[in-house]
Order: structure tokens, then sequence, then C-alpha cells
């Protein structure tokens, strides 16, 4: 009889638990948004180069009624971004600000959401290992699906305090698949502890091992300090690379890709247009090489990331901006003359 009450208080408390579960999702899912994208991208075909619209998909969640949360590398080269609402509604969005490194952006309306569900970013230092949290997102497209986990890890990084290398991620067993990224990740409070961000995997697939950047230093970030999208996505060359490509200083970053609406797409910087594989890794050359920003040459040390960060981090939206490259072995400037 003893057995029979302990199996019966089991399966109780296990039910009460997945009805909390369930009560916490229907109230925080209206918030989750699913992300639709449209960039540019390189195709070769019968030796020859083309560029298509892409699509692209992934995950985000509201904060107010016309702001959205959602991992960086989801939005960072998009042309466009449309925001898709539980109800069927799009509306498009604009990015605001992102931080690569940290992969958290903050995305705004065009116009604000009517009757908008918003979500709490919580304090991520209370999560724990062992502690209980929840995903909802848009895995292979498949909109406002949960999976449940535990986190398995915390991990931090903090260069010198430094913007442009700081993260901080939250290590979690919840399922976390293509499509998910930018969603989040949520305590049992309902709360957002986490920004979904990247698997750790060896098959593409998720095998258990998925990271959410922390909630704490999303706050820090976005709120916090002052960084315009850039719109770009660049590589460091230095050493041979950077006497392969010519480039007339130890150190430089090769653009590869660009939005032409994004600040310094509108100043004239132009992406790659050639598909190589260097290292086994396809790479977009033929771009600008940036050599310097607003005066400050780029270099390959931690003093440079932080002149870099602090000139960031003091100028206004209306600054210009002014830019030296390397362009077909030519030194030009943009932006500012």
């Amino acid at each position: 009889m003893k057995n029979y009450l302990i199996i019966v208080l089991f399966f109780l408390s296990f039910s009460a638990k997945a009805q909390d579960l369930t009560k916490l999702y229907e109230k925080v899912n209206p918030a989750v948004v699913v992300i639709l994208t449209e960039q540019k991208e390189l195709v070769n075909n019968d030796q020859t180069t083309k560029t298509v619209t892409a699509g692209g998909l992934g995950s985000g969640f509201m904060i107010s009624d016309n702001q959205i949360i959602t991992a960086a590398h989801v939005v960072q080269v998009a042309e466009k971004v449309n925001i898709q609402f539980l109800d069927g509604e799009i509306i498009p969005a604009k990015v605001i600000s992102s931080f690569n490194n940290a992969d958290i952006a903050l995305l705004e309306l065009i116009w604000p959401r009517k009757n908008a569900i918003i979500v709490k970013l919580g304090d991520s230092n209370q999560a724990k290992i062992g502690s209980k949290v929840f995903v909802v997102g848009a895995p292979f497209g498949l909109g406002h699906s949960l999976s449940s986990g535990y986190v398995s890890g915390i991990i931090k990084e903090n260069k010198d305090n430094n913007p442009f290398t700081i993260s901080e991620y939250i290590q979690t067993d919840a399922a976390i698949n293509t499509g998910n990224s930018g969603g989040p990740m949520f305590n049992m409070q309902g709360e957002v502890i986490g920004i979904v961000s990247n698997i750790l995997s060896n098959s593409g697939g998720f095998q258990g091992i998925g990271f959410a950047t922390s909630s704490n230093l999303a706050k820090n970030l976005l709120f916090e300090k002052n960084r315009f999208w850039s719109g770009i996505e660049i590589e460091a060359v230095s050493g041979k690379m950077a006497s392969l490509l010519n480039v007339p200083q130890k150190s430089g970053l090769m653009v590869l890709k660009v939005v032409r609406s994004s600040p310094l797409g509108v100043i004239g910087l132009m992406g790659g247009d050639t598909e190589m594989i260097i290292n086994n890794e396809k790479i977009l050359i033929g771009g600008d090489i940036i050599l310097s920003f607003n005066g400050i040459k780029i270099e390959d040390t931690k003093e440079f990331l932080g002149k870099i960060a602090k000139n960031i981090e003091q100028r206004s939206s209306n600054d210009p901006i002014e830019l030296v490259v390397l362009r077909a072995g030519k030194i030009i400037t943009l932006g500012r003359q």
C-alpha cells in the first residue's frame, strides 16, 4: 500500500509540473515571434557568378510594443526583416543595435504592435546548473514550438571588459535547432534568462548541447552601451593573408557582405564578389579592406579594440563615419571628406 501511494504521489507531482509548464507556455507564447529575413547571396553557376535573394529564418521575442530582441547572426546582413506574430500579422522591422560576439540584436518595428504581449528580461545570475528552463521558437520553421530541459553550464568570457570580446552563455540540453536562433530561454517564472544563440554539433543537428546568451549581458549591451548596427560581415586579415592581399599595413578588416541600407553601406562600403576556399573555408573576396575607422588604424591588438569601442560608445547616431579602405589596389576614403 505504501509503494502504491508513493507511485500515485509521483504521478500527481509530475502532472502538476506539466500543467505549470502548459500555463507558462500559454502566457508567454504570444510574445514570441518568427523573424523572416532576406539577404543577398552569391551563386556560382556554369562558371558565372550572380547575386540572388535568399530567405532566412529565426526567432525573437517582444520586450515592448515596438522592440524585439533576437540573435545578431539572424539579422546582421539582412536586407529586409519582417516579424510574424502568433495571429499571423506581419510587421516590417529595422535593426537598431547588434553585438556580434555576444550574438544579440535589438529590432524596432516600423509601427507598434497593437495589444502587444511582452515578456520580461529576468536575472540570469539566478540560473544555476540544474535549473529547469524551456525554449520557444521556430525550429525548422515550426513556429511557437516548445522544448524543455535544464541549465547544463554557465560559460563566461570577459577580456578587459571589452564589448567586442565579452560573452556569457547559458548551456542547456533543451532541444535547439535551425530556426530557434534568437528565441527566448525562459525560467520557470516565465522570465527570459537567455537568447538562443547556437549549438555544438558534429552532425548539424541538435546533440544535447545548446547555448543562449545571458539576459543580464543582453541588458547591459543593448541598453547601456551605444552601438550602432553596422550591417556588415567582416574577416580580420593579418600576417601572410594581409601580405597576399597587398594590405599596406600589418592588419585590416576584409569586408565580406554589406547591407546597402546600413550606415556603412550608405557611405559606399563594398563587399566581396568572388567566392574562394581558404583554409578549407568558403570566403568572399574582392570587397573593400578597411584600414582605419574614424581615424583609428586597424591593428591586431587589445588596445585597438578598446579604442574602437570607446569611439563608438561616445558617438551619437548623427555623427559622421569615416573609413579608409583598400579597394582594387587603391587607398580611398569613404564618408567624411
